[in-house]
């Protein structure tokens, strides 16, 4: 599985709808238009509507007559996050995206206790990331949402990675909680949270996944690391999912990858009742492609 299959499994889904916050913005409404040529899903464009109308003539004139988009004029961002989030919460729609939006405005409409999306789980950003010269996606969480999680808030982000993994074709990801080394430390508290997911999963606390740790990054991804240093698991040198123990690592991490190793990146938000298209306003079109692909296949798990 690559980003380009994710896209084309995404695009033998029906019926889907995305609601967008804000639509207003020319790399989003880029996606979109990307989106609708490969006949993704449909979009409800809530934004100012005078000003979404003028971007799509400009750049993305297909757009208007391709019977794919409904643009809903809104007073203000705040209430065009309100009437995004209300489209999914109501069913109209399955997947928010984000649009020219501050972060903190949407999510407090995702968070909206009677319109919102909750569940009770914790919100986490799950991150699939193609990499030159790797075989497979790695999935890299929570890089985004939870600064400093607990062991609680750690079960929950691999129950969410499990979530959109399996969704897109994975049986059992192999999953590995990161710490600076592969043995347990008293003094490091990755080291502890990671061996105690292992055994959470050992013992069917966590489910759908195998669960190893701790493993360092190499010891994770590369089975010659993990054989130099004498580990011997299903998960070591295999790892699917890469749970990193806070978001200074995640960031890292995250953009590592994508400016140092080149790899291209969907991401969405997983936890709430529906997938979050939460990328930055940095995110290129194509990023944005590949994160709408990636919560249109989890929004069928």
């Amino acid at each position: 599985m690559d980003l380009n299959k994710l896209i084309e499994k995404a695009a033998q889904m029906k019926d889907v709808t995305v609601s967008v916050a804000a639509a207003e913005d020319m790399e989003v409404l880029e996606a979109v238009s990307m989106a609708v040529a490969q006949k993704i899903a449909h979009f409800i464009l809530f934004g100012n509507a005078e000003k979404i109308e003028q971007i799509i003539q400009k750049h993305t004139p297909d757009l208007a007559e391709s019977g794919y988009i409904t643009i809903m004029p809104t007073d203000s961002q705040a209430d065009a996050a309100k009437k995004a989030v209300q489209c999914v919460h109501n069913g109209q729609a399955s997947v928010l995206m984000k649009g020219n939006i501050p972060t903190a405005v949407i999510l407090k409409a995702v968070l909206n206790k009677e319109y919102g999306l909750r569940t009770g789980n914790v919100l986490s950003h799950v991150a699939a990331f193609q990499i030159p010269g790797y075989d497979r996606l790695i999935f890299v969480t929570d890089a985004a949402m939870n600064i400093e999680p607990d062991l609680n808030q750690k079960v929950q982000i691999i129950n969410n990675s499990v979530d959109v993994a399996t969704a897109v074709g994975l049986e059992m990801p192999k999953v590995a909680p990161i710490a600076a080394v592969e043995v347990v430390n008293p003094s490091m508290q990755a080291t502890l949270d990671a061996a105690a997911l292992s055994q959470m999963n050992a013992r069917g606390q966590i489910k759908n996944c195998l669960v190893d740790g701790p493993l360092a990054l190499d010891n994770a991804i590369s089975i010659e690391a993990a054989e130099h240093k004498g580990i011997h698991s299903d998960v070591a040198g295999q790892a699917d999912i890469l749970v990193v123990p806070n978001i200074e690592t995640g960031n890292a991490l995250y953009k590592s990858l994508i400016y140092f190793a080149k790899a291209k990146v969907g991401a969405v938000i997983a936890g709430a009742k529906a997938p979050i298209v939460l990328t930055s306003r940095s995110d290129s079109a194509e990023s944005k492609l590949n994160s709408l692909a990636l919560a249109i296949c989890s929004s069928n798990k």
